[in-house]
């Protein structure tokens, strides 16, 4: 969930600002004559926020800037729909786009003639606000819509396919590991028993009965977050949060392609590249801290073999020690903002 919606009084058109958007444009690290790949490109905010510092970097009394004829900014990303509202906003001279999944940035990179980047990539792996807002898109739990939840529309899985297919097993399964709900057998029973389950809030008022969402059996399931002030502050989330987040990720692979991603990514830095990477939830975050951690060590023996044979150099250099996380103004004005997390990296080789 990585933008808010604002409208704009003058327009009357939506605007979006990405969440943490000038902290990770910042850790990019924007240069003129570097090449710059936004992985999840959505609303279009990290490119335009990119192309503008560009921008502001080139000397205008030069007409022809070397520096900015070599500049070259990529968005990728998988839902058509978003595309084709980028371009019809971004000057097409200015910012290639690409229909893909971030897991085929080696090959997008490819048909715009790279074979490495030397300036940045950056992946904001949070849902857009256009597609919840959207209710035949099928992400929203308090908006009527088919059960869809694909980012990408081309492909043929769908959260109707996992919902009326799969057995109650790896429905359970799911749930507990990618919602990390601990109602999720009493769950995955109801649905078996309510199929067919045609439509978003079908499901979520089975997952709500499911989790019996009120008094005592609420706050200990959330009261984790609230350690240390009696529970009165813990998370007042929809009931169905957990579920629906653990079929999307299912429907995605957004863990799979995650990992994927990250591997590419780094392989196709230059020494002095930046990647840069915003999550939503715990178990991207847990994913994007591991890796880097792990391309970041420069030795991979055993910890109690006395000395080094494995000759590993380290890819990574890890300049945010802790995850950047959104002030309080930026959750008082985007409530979605309250659970990014941004960490970067720099390529070393």
């Amino acid at each position: 969930m990585s933008d808010i919606t604002p409208i704009n009084p003058d327009t009357q058109e939506l605007q979006h600002v990405s969440v943490l958007l000038a902290e990770a444009v910042d850790l990019l690290d924007v240069r003129p004559g570097r090449t710059y790949i936004d992985a999840t490109a959505g609303a279009g905010g990290h490119l335009s926020e990119i192309l503008k510092r560009l921008k502001e970097q080139t000397n205008p009394a030069v007409v022809e800037s070397t520096q900015s004829a070599q500049s070259q900014v990529i968005g990728i990303d998988r839902d058509e729909d978003t595309l084709s509202r980028l371009r019809n906003r971004l000057p097409k001279e200015q910012v290639q786009l690409f229909h893909a999944n971030f897991t085929d940035i080696k090959e997008v990179a490819q048909q715009a003639g790279l074979s490495t980047v030397n300036g940045g990539i950056l992946a904001d792996l949070g849902v857009s606000s256009m597609q919840i807002d959207q209710p035949e898109r099928g992400f929203s739990f308090n908006k009527d819509g088919p059960l869809d939840m694909r980012m990408d529309k081309s492909q043929s899985l769908t959260a109707w396919d996992i919902v009326n297919k799969w057995s109650e097993e790896d429905l359970a399964n799911i749930i507990f590991e990618y919602g990390e709900e601990r109602y999720s057998r009493s769950i995955a029973k109801n649905i078996i028993r309510a199929r067919p389950i045609e439509t978003t809030l079908q499901l979520a008022d089975i997952v709500a009965r499911s989790v019996r969402y009120s008094g005592a059996a609420r706050k200990a399931q959330h009261k984790r977050k609230s350690k240390g002030d009696g529970g009165k502050n813990f998370d007042s989330s929809h009931p169905a949060t957990r579920t629906f987040q653990a079929i999307r990720i299912a429907v995605n692979d957004e863990l799979g392609s995650l990992k994927k991603f990250l591997e590419e990514a780094v392989a196709l830095l230059e020494p002095d590249a930046r990647l840069v990477v915003i999550t939503f939830h715990s178990l991207e975050d847990r994913m994007v801290k591991q890796i880097f951690r792990q391309m970041a060590l420069s030795c991979h023996c055993p910890p109690r073999q006395p000395q080094c044979t494995c000759d590993a150099k380290a890819d990574l250099l890890i300049i945010t020690k802790k995850p950047i996380v959104a002030d309080s103004a930026e959750v008082l004005a985007n409530i979605r903002s309250r659970s990014a997390k941004l960490r970067a990296g720099i390529k070393i080789g």
